[in-house]
């Protein structure tokens, strides 16, 4: 064959096609998806072949694509190694580092490893992306996620950023002055809670669990808010019942807005954790970052 594609060509193939999408893959090369379409027109027409199947609404591998896709997948990977091993030699890491997390996360990584890492590697632009959802790192193009241990996928490697942690249910004084303190989770059936939305859409069940015996609760409410800080300024203001990690809840319990309830019935569970792939390279950027989170946790302060 005479025409030999170029190596942006196969690299937006490759992405396209992992991605099902122009647009993701657009996000991830940073280039427009017309552009890509543009790559893709032209690569099938040098090729005299089909690769890809495009509808309105999806974008899938033909049988010569997914071949080409299964092939070359292996040798863009290999690329990449090469290439870091070479900027091995560079003094410091450079190029770009997409973390999603949700917010306490953020925050904590915003409090110590981020400014130590940025300082440094100055080369390598920090994006963190903060949402409540959880998502598919790999799929979605970042190099690591941040969520609780017990979120995280079984085939990822985990890097513990914070100790256990907790979530209490907590009310106002004034508001267990009026109902009857709940002695069971059970209980809460007959309260007025403030019920939690996830980002899927989805109301959360508040889980509780004693001496091994663990419940899941549909607690009843007319007020759903989605962010913990706000459930805490609900709740102190007589509302309601709220369910909150523990440091969300810390302030309010010790000036004394909020009291524990339900308190035995509130198990430690594992912290946050920055987790990444392990069946696949870890680009320098994500490993001077990694030697960041385990420096700071080893010295008590993540």
């Amino acid at each position: 064959m005479s025409y030999r594609p170029s190596f942006a060509e196969l690299n937006a193939f490759s992405a396209i096609a992992a991605h099902r999408s122009f647009r993701k893959a657009a996000d991830e090369l940073g280039l427009a998806p017309s552009t890509l379409s543009h790559m893709m027109r032209a690569l099938e027409a040098g090729m005299g072949l089909r690769l890809l199947h495009r509808t309105t609404r999806s974008v899938s591998a033909t049988e010569a694509g997914a071949q080409l896709l299964e092939r070359l997948q292996p040798v863009l990977r290999d690329l990449d190694l090469a290439l870091d091993e070479v900027n091995g030699f560079r003094a410091e890491p450079r190029g770009s580092l997409r973390i999603n997390t949700n917010e306490a996360g953020a925050r904590l990584l915003l409090q110590n490893v981020v400014p130590m890492f940025m300082a440094r590697c100055p080369e390598v632009e920090v994006d963190l992306v903060t949402e409540g959802r959880l998502v598919d790192i790999v799929a979605e193009g970042f190099d690591a996620g941040v969520r609780l241990g017990e979120a995280v996928p079984h085939d990822m490697i985990a890097v513990r950023i914070s100790g256990p942690t907790r979530f209490v249910s907590v009310a106002s004084p004034a508001y267990l002055q009026q109902h009857k303190h709940p002695k069971t989770p059970e209980d809460l059936k007959q309260h007025r809670c403030i019920r939690i939305r996830m980002a899927s859409g989805k109301r959360y069940r508040w889980e509780f669990e004693k001496r091994s015996h663990a419940i899941s609760v549909d607690v009843p409410g007319s007020l759903t808010l989605d962010h913990h800080e706000l459930m805490a300024e609900t709740a102190a203001r007589d509302l309601g019942v709220a369910y909150l990690p523990e440091h969300v809840a810390a302030p309010w319990i010790a000036r004394g807005d909020l009291c524990v309830v339900l308190a035995d019935w509130c198990p430690v569970i594992p912290g946050l954790f920055l987790y990444y792939p392990g069946h696949r390279h870890v680009p320098p950027t994500l490993r001077a970052f990694v030697a960041v989170v385990k420096e700071v946790a080893d010295g008590g302060n993540a």
